[in-house]
């Protein structure tokens, strides 16, 4: 199955064929799901940044205030666990497709 694919006939007298950015090529929804992996980590890596400085901006402007610490304190843990989980979904699915020799798992992470 073809995914925004690329190029375009429309119907009529002129069959002048379309073209869109990428050429001739179609992208399968393989191939989005690979390009979208390659990019996870890095996402993720900035996402855990950007929670790292609202926490600590938080927690810093908080004046002593209980409810803006614990509100700091816990979009700090929040970051740093969706990141772990990121992370290790990532290199188990890596290790677990090199284990069992599937070669379409371990040609995604390349």
């Amino acid at each position: 199955m073809n995914l925004l694919a690329q190029k375009l006939t429309l119907p009529g007298n002129d069959a002048t064929p379309i073209v869109g950015p990428l050429g001739d090529k179609t992208i399968t929804l393989g191939g989005l799901v690979s390009s979208l992996f390659t990019i996870a980590l890095p996402i993720a890596g900035i996402g855990l940044l950007l929670m790292i400085l609202s926490s600590g901006f938080t927690l810093l402007t908080s004046a002593g205030d209980a409810k803006k610490m614990e509100k700091g304190k816990q979009t700090l843990t929040y970051g740093v666990v969706g990141f772990l989980i990121i992370f290790v979904a990532f290199w188990l699915t890596q290790f677990l497709g090199t284990v069992f020799g599937i070669t379409a798992i371990t040609e995604i992470f390349k």
